[in-house]
C-alpha cells in the first residue's frame, strides 16, 4: 500500500492552476498537489517539507503558488503542534487555545526557516511552538485544573494508603489498593500518576524553594518562555514519541514512571506489584526495543 509521499512522487501532480508568476518558472508546475493534507503522515511530511521549502524560496510572495506552498507546509506540519500540545493534555478544557497558539509558533517557524542551514525543520519548529505555548501560560496565568474525578480519587488513595500502610506495616501494592477501594488496577495507576503530576508550587517561588525572590535566585515564572537547553535533542524526542505509541500499556507506564516521574525500579515494582528484578528486565527489553527503532529511522 503506497503512502501519500509515494503517491505524490510517482504522479506528475500540479500546483494550483492559476497562471504562474514570472519568478516561479518551472517550480510552479512541478510542485506536488496534495488535496488532503490530513492524510499525510508525519513521516511523509518530513520527507515532503524540504521539497516545499525549496519551491517556496523560488516563488514570488503573494502569488497563488506561494500561498499554496506555504499553506500546505502549515497543514502538513500540524502534527508537530499536536505533539507539543499533547504535553498539556491535562488541560483539555483549553486544548483548542493551546493548539491555536502553537499553530502561531509553527507559522513563525515556517516564515523564519532557512533551508540552506541544513537543519531539520521539526527540530527548528518545535521550540517555536513550545515558546508560544509557554508564552500563553505566562500571559494568561492559568492554573492547573485537576478533573473532579481525579481529585476525589487522590483523596481516597491517600486515605487507603495510610490505612493499609498501618495495617500491613509496608506500602500497599496496586492490587491491594484496588481491592480495598473496589476499583480496577488501571484506575489506581491513573490516580497515582495524577497525584505525582499535580503537585504544584507557586510560580513566584525561587528555584531553590525559598519563599521569596532574590536570595534564592530567579522565580519559576521568570523561566517560562525561556529557551530549553535540551532543544537540540527535540528531533530525537519527536521520533521517539511515535515508537512509544507502539508499546503496550504496561511498557508505556514503566517508561513514564521511570523517566518522567523519575521513580526507582523498586518504587515501580511496588506500583505494579512485581519485583525490582522483574522491572529491571522489563526496562532492559523496552530500552533495547526503542533503541532498535531509533537506529532503524536514521
Amino acid at each position: 500500500m503506497n503512502t501519500v509521499f509515494e503517491d505524490v512522487c510517482d504522479t506528475p501532480l500540479q500546483a494550483p492552476h492559476d497562471a504562474p508568476s514570472p519568478r516561479a518558472g518551472r517550480y510552479s508546475t512541478t510542485l506536488p498537489r496534495i488535496e488532503d493534507t490530513g492524510s499525510v503522515t508525519p513521516h511523509d511530511a518530513k520527507a515532503l517539507t524540504p521539497l516545499f521549502f525549496e519551491r517556496l524560496a523560488e516563488l514570488e510572495e503573494g502569488t497563488p503558488e506561494y500561498q499554496y506552498a506555504r499553506n500546505t507546509l502549515i497543514e502538513m506540519n500540524l502534527s508537530l503542534v499536536r505533539y507539543v500540545a499533547s504535553r498539556y493534555r491535562s488541560h483539555s478544557d483549553q486544548m483548542e487555545d493551546i493548539v491555536q497558539v502553537g499553530t502561531i509558533g509553527l507559522i513563525k517557524a515556517i516564515d523564519r526557516f532557512d533551508l540552506s542551514r541544513r537543519t531539520d525543520f521539526a527540530a527548528f519548529a518545535i521550540p517555536h511552538v513550545l515558546g508560544e505555548i509557554k508564552r500563553f501560560f505566562r500571559d494568561t496565568s492559568w492554573a492547573v485544573h485537576v478533573p473532579r474525578r481525579l481529585q476525589e480519587l487522590r483523596i481516597d488513595l491517600a486515605q487507603a494508603m495510610e490505612h493499609l500502610s498501618a495495617l500491613l506495616d509496608r506500602e500497599p501494592t496496586v492490587k491491594e489498593l484496588a481491592e480495598h477501594l473496589q476499583l480496577t488496577e488501571e484506575e489506581i495507576i491513573e490516580g497515582i500518576v495524577a497525584g505525582n503530576g499535580y503537585t504544584a508550587v507557586s510560580l513566584h517561588l525561587s528555584c531553590d524553594g525559598e519563599s521569596t525572590q532574590g536570595a534564592g535566585g530567579p522565580a519559576f515564572a521568570d523561566l517560562l518562555g525561556a529557551t530549553d537547553p535540551a532543544t537540540e535533542h527535540v528531533e530525537d524526542r519527536y521520533a521517539l514519541a511515535s515508537l512509544l505509541q507502539q508499546l503496550d500499556d504496561r511498557d508505556r507506564l514503566i517508561v513514564h514512571l521511570r523517566f518522567d516521574r523519575e521513580m526507582t525500579q523498586a518504587q515501580i515494582g511496588a506500583v505494579l506489584g512485581i519485583s525490582q528484578m522483574h522491572v529491571s528486565r522489563l526496562l532492559t527489553r523496552i530500552i533495547k526495543q526503542l533503541r532498535k527503532g531509533m537506529l532503524g529511522q536514521q
